[in-house]
């Protein structure tokens, strides 16, 4: 007899997850895989047809939660002009034991979450002053996620700025604001965003950078969660290069951040430019601000051990609620 998997649709995924804290499930993840109790290769990907489309593979082993997964990520930006979505993506949980699978789930609310949660994770450390006022540049998906997210972290927020050059920016701040406490206002330009905000979070799909250094005050803190192949940038070079930077992950930083790759190979600075891993920040509580005036850079490539961590968990509040369908393969 075959054994049984356990197919999570996004409504199920959703429900698994209420009341679940995400951002210190994300802290342990992260302070695991920066103390090497996580095996995550880099992930796998290629580009699919004359768009140049991505498909991405992420796996990570747990050994600690006896967790083994793997997520396949998908990026059709033409998808928008037929109303779907962008990205979509999946994920498979295995028995780490006998390599069976258990699980397959709807992948994109784990994404947009724990992406967030993620984020927060780095407010929480790297954040100087509680901040009075977010930047958001982007609409999407992440947006969404990340405003939820982060006035929860810091309810200090008195004032988000979002920009978008996309059109329904007026419709998503009204949106969004009926959920959130702190005030939302649509900016005419990233630039009328970012200047004066202690916090600016990039959660866009240019490949171009949105955010120059001269509107970033000293102090701030800023969130990068787009651009995440070495031949796309969100930032300024000159604002990587003068900021104190932190990564989810060296080894991933390194080969996929455009922001990164690109500024090595111009010898605007080495790879020792990276001050340090989040989860080692998270794990050591090392202050990255060597004064109040410094710019510090999060930049978040997303990581396969925080959606199998994730996942995981997804899984056994399924199976303990009767979520899902089970089926034979």
């Amino acid at each position: 007899m075959s054994p049984l998997v356990r197919l999570l649709t996004h409504q199920d995924v959703q429900r698994a997850l209420v009341g679940v804290d995400l951002v210190g499930l994300m802290e342990a993840a992260l302070g695991a895989l920066s103390a090497g109790d996580v095996v995550q290769p880099l992930r796998s990907s290629m580009l699919v047809g004359p768009e140049r489309a991505y498909l991405g593979l992420m796996p990570a082993h747990i050994a600690s939660h006896a967790a083994l997964g793997l997520k396949l990520v998908t990026v059709f930006n033409a998808n928008r002009a037929q109303g779907l979505p962008s990205h979509f993506a999946t994920i498979l949980l295995l028995d780490d034991a006998t390599g069976m699978l258990r699980a397959v789930m709807d992948g994109s609310h784990i994404t947009e979450a724990r992406t967030a949660a993620v984020s927060a994770v780095a407010v929480r450390h790297l954040q100087g002053a509680p901040p009075r006022r977010m930047a958001l540049l982007g609409s999407g998906a992440q947006a969404r996620s990340h405003l939820r997210a982060l006035v929860a972290e810091a309810p200090s927020l008195q004032e988000v700025r979002v920009w978008s050059p996309r059109a329904d920016l007026a419709a998503f701040v009204r949106e969004i604001s009926t959920e959130v406490a702190a005030t939302l206002v649509a900016s005419d330009s990233a630039e009328a965003a970012s200047r004066g905000a202690d916090l600016i979070v990039l959660v866009t799909s240019s490949p171009h950078p949105v955010l120059d250094r001269r509107w970033v005050q000293d102090g701030a803190l800023v969130v990068s969660v787009g651009a995440c192949r070495p031949d796309q940038r969100e930032m300024d070079p000159e604002l990587v290069s003068a900021a104190r930077l932190v990564v989810d992950s060296r080894a991933a930083a390194l080969v996929e951040s455009g922001d990164v790759v690109q500024g090595i190979a111009e010898g605007r600075f080495g790879a020792d430019h990276i001050r340090a891993e989040l989860g080692e920040v998270v794990r050591s509580r090392v202050p990255i601000r060597q004064a109040a005036s410094d710019v510090v850079v999060f930049k978040s490539l997303g990581l396969a051990v925080e959606d199998v961590a994730v996942a995981h968990l997804v899984l056994e509040r399924a199976a303990a609620d009767g979520l899902g369908t089970l089926v034979a393969l």
